[in-house]
C-alpha cells in the first residue's frame, strides 16, 4: 500500500510560480513510477508528468514542457512539482499518483494505469 497526500496549491496570477509537494508512504522501490495528473472543469484527468523513481527519468506532456520541473527527494519520499510561467489554462486540481509496476513509457502519462492517488490539491491561475 501507499499513500499518498499532495500540498502547495493555491491561486497565482498568470506568469507566476508554485511549487507542489507529494509526501509518500508505505512501501515504495525503484519500479515505483510517480506522476502528477491534473483535472480542469470540465474535462478529463489528463497526465503532466511522470518520472521513474529508480532512473530518475521524466516523461512531460506537451503542454507543460519548458514551464514545469519535476524532482524527488527519495530518501524523504517527496515528489516535486515545480510550476513556473503558470497560464489560466494551467487551472485545475492536481493529483500526485503512484504505481509499483514497471509501467512502460508509452503509458505513464496515462492515468488508468494508477493504482494510488492522493486526493489533490487546486491550482488557480488567474488576474
Amino acid at each position: 500500500q501507499v499513500q499518498l497526500a499532495e500540498s502547495g496549491g493555491g491561486s497565482v496570477q498568470p506568469g507566476g510560480s508554485l511549487r507542489l509537494s507529494c509526501a509518500a508512504s508505505g512501501t515504495t522501490d525503484s519500479r515505483t513510477c510517480m506522476g502528477w495528473f491534473r483535472r480542469a472543469p470540465g474535462k478529463e484527468r489528463e497526465g503532466v508528468v511522470a518520472i521513474y523513481t529508480g532512473s530518475g527519468i521524466s516523461y512531460y506532456a506537451d503542454s507543460v514542457k519548458g514551464r514545469f520541473t519535476i524532482s524527488q527527494d527519495n530518501a524523504r519520499k517527496i515528489l516535486s512539482l515545480q510550476m513556473d510561467s503558470l497560464k489560466p489554462a494551467d487551472t485545475a486540481m492536481y493529483y500526485c499518483a503512484a504505481d509499483l509496476r514497471p509501467l512502460s513509457p508509452g503509458s505513464v502519462l496515462s492515468d488508468s494505469w494508477y493504482n494510488y492517488w492522493g486526493r489533490g490539491t487546486q491550482v488557480t491561475v488567474s488576474s
